[in-house]
């Protein structure tokens, strides 16, 4: 393809998107409000529900893995920092999976561009994570103001929106490849969910990679996972406040952006046959 002819497309493609910038907004709105509808707690759960969780691994797993304090600093904002950026990952890409067949009806009746559908429920997702990192904030105040914990913010605490932008990228990339998938393969959704099971373990939620005594395999199988990079980026400015291992980032960023760049090739090739298979 010429350089004229992409930059063409490149024009096609971003007029498009503004076209419709006012449905995605208005999609992302009612995805947010239809999260916690029927709840009586409502947005709430947005800080209770981490905090829960936050609580309930301390108790399981508190004893095990939060003794050495040189490698955790603070157990229950170590949970907190991981835990939050994987329940980002496995919901927004959950959402992103299932939003074709969900909007079924609307993409057989009306022209709105498909990419639409799992954009808004990522972006969505984003927002609701944004919120619950208050809950975050609240509970590194609490530890640094009424315990004598180790833990204190710097300024590089202003970097964490970094693999913050790259997780988001990710998420990004693998919504549009699933949503895709999902489609044609229907079974993909239960094996999605196995593999989020396995991806809980397989990212440093609850433990410390270096803590553990595992064979030098089967370290680089678990730091392998880019949601690894991540996690431990995040950890760095906010728990540690220090500067990220530079690997972290290249290899996270890398990841990420060819995610993305999968995930909406592939979606761009078969959302016109989306309407023989929804």
């Amino acid at each position: 393809m010429s350089n004229e002819v992409k930059k063409v497309t490149g024009k096609k493609y971003l007029q498009n998107f503004l076209k419709y910038r006012f449905l995605l907004s208005e999609l992302v709105k009612k995805n947010i409000k239809l999260q916690y509808r029927n709840s009586v707690l409502g947005v709430f759960w947005t800080f209770l529900q981490p905090l829960l969780t936050m609580l309930v691994l301390v108790l399981v797993f508190g004893q095990v893995f939060g003794r050495d304090i040189a490698r955790v600093l603070n157990y229950p904002t170590y949970l907190l920092t991981g835990r939050l950026i994987y329940e980002f990952f496995t919901q927004s890409t959950k959402k992103a999976m299932r939003s074709i067949r969900t909007n079924a009806t609307i993409v057989k009746k009306v022209y709105v561009p498909k990419y639409i559908y799992p954009l808004s429920n990522i972006i969505s997702t984003f927002v609701t994570f944004l919120i619950s990192l208050t809950v975050l904030a609240l509970v590194m105040g609490y530890y640094m103001i009424f315990t004598d914990t180790p833990m204190r913010l710097t300024p590089y605490v202003f970097l964490s929106v970094v693999p913050i932008f790259i997780l988001l990228i990710l998420c990004l990339g693998v919504g549009m490849l699933i949503a895709t998938l999902e489609v044609f393969f229907r079974d993909f959704e239960y094996l999605y969910d196995v593999f989020c099971t396995l991806l809980f373990y397989m990212t440093p939620i609850f433990y410390d990679v270096e803590q553990m005594h595992l064979s030098v395999p089967v370290k680089i199988v678990l730091m392998a996972n880019p949601l690894y990079s991540i996690v431990s980026m995040f950890r760095s400015c906010v728990l540690f406040g220090e500067m990220w291992n530079w690997n972290w980032f290249f290899y996270a960023f890398g990841i990420s952006v060819f995610f993305l760049a999968l995930g909406f090739l592939v979606f761009y090739k078969k959302q016109d046959k989306f309407i023989l298979h929804i």
